[in-house]
């Protein structure tokens, strides 16, 4: 099966720091890819590389075989990449519904409020948020904040989501509730790739991981067999999550 998406060679630098360094990979339609690494790895980096919030600096990226390594951000959008980010800012003002219609109309031109409205009331009714859907923003608890990014990206239709830390300061309750709407979104037909720390939703969800350690791709596998690489093990998981894992 062809890559929905794929980087070949991709480098992006900041003045003399390089984020990412020559990293090839694909992503196959349908999978859900864990995007793990020490802070700084060049996770996030990658993310705006894609969708065009920092182009890279040599390399190509191809999303269903169009190249779209010099995309702005919302024609990224526009052909089906949708993200979330890791720092929640939703227009504090604006309703939670409007919010969410906001994202619809952004991402289809020609859409109109009432039926970007009505697209964005499923997108609320889909992450539970249906009974905060006339609340301003700026009144909901961060896990309502981050189940409210997941419908803002959902309502521009995606092809492929790119999830950034969505459990990220959650509770377990809340992580767990997150999970299955993660679930839910690829068994509807989304490809995921998701930038997350926490090991045991990583696992649980991914179905395959790729290792990122300083702007380098380091590993790129199976779950099971990403968490015994050595090289993994050194530069991330640490021995002492191997040796609880039965592989130190």
């Amino acid at each position: 099966m062809p890559d929905i998406l794929r980087l070949d060679n991709v480098s992006r630098r900041f003045g003399g720091l390089l984020a990412l360094r020559e990293v090839t990979v694909g992503v196959q339609r349908g999978e859900v890819l864990g995007l793990i690494g020490p802070n700084g790895a060049g996770k996030t980096t990658l993310v705006n590389v894609v969708t065009g919030v920092t182009p890279a600096t040599s390399g190509k990226v191809l999303f269903v075989d169009q190249d779209i390594t010099r995309v702005k951000s919302y024609q990224a959008a526009r052909l089906g990449l949708a993200r979330t980010f890791q720092v929640v800012q939703p227009f504090a003002e604006m309703s939670t519904l409007d919010n969410i219609a906001a994202a619809a109309a952004f991402s289809q031109p020609g859409t109109s409020l009432l039926v970007a409205r009505e697209a964005a009331r499923e997108h609320l009714d889909f992450v539970g948020l249906e009974s905060q859907a006339e609340q301003p923003a700026a009144t909901l608890t961060l896990a309502m904040r981050k189940r409210l990014e997941l419908a803002k990206a959902l309502a521009m239709r995606p092809r492929l989501l790119f999830l950034d830390e969505v459990n990220a300061g959650l509770n377990s309750a809340e992580v767990e509730r997150a999970t299955h709407l993660i679930q839910e979104i690829a068994a509807g037909g989304i490809t995921i790739v998701m930038i997350e720390h926490l090991m045991k939703v990583v696992l649980n969800v991914c179905t395959r991981i790729v290792v990122l350690h300083n702007g380098v791709l380091i590993a790129d596998g199976a779950p099971r067999d990403v968490i015994k690489d050595n090289a993994v093990v050194e530069a991330y998981l640490g021995h002492q999550y191997a040796r609880q894992h039965g592989h130190g």
